[in-house]
């Protein structure tokens, strides 16, 4: 950090930590990096369980950004996916999110 006439300089990295959602997403914690378990991958959610959606960085995402940290409720199942109903301002949206990036509340 340098001060130079009152006008102080940033460096990425302050960027970066500022920025708490995208934070949420880049990193893990060093003894949960690699292979996520078994029972992590395969838990059971039921009809009506309130969740928190966290995204896994070792499995694809395939759902948008945005719902980092967002939480809602299991409407129902397809296939192995879990169907979410979240609220939108107004509106009630579904989305169809893989049981590893939910986290049950």
């Amino acid at each position: 950090m340098i001060r130079i006439a009152n006008v102080r300089v940033v460096t990425q990295r302050e960027i970066i930590l500022s920025c708490s959602n995208i934070n949420m997403v880049r990193g893990k914690r060093i003894r949960k990096k690699g292979k996520i378990s078994f029972s992590e991958y395969f838990k059971k959610l039921a009809k009506g369980d309130k969740v928190a959606i966290v995204m896994e960085r070792a499995v694809r995402v395939a759902f948008p950004k945005r719902l980092q940290g967002r939480t809602g409720t299991v409407v129902g199942e397809r296939g192995k996916f879990k169907i979410i109903e979240l609220k939108d301002k107004n509106k009630l949206k579904m989305y169809i999110i893989h049981p590893v990036h939910l986290k049950k509340i």
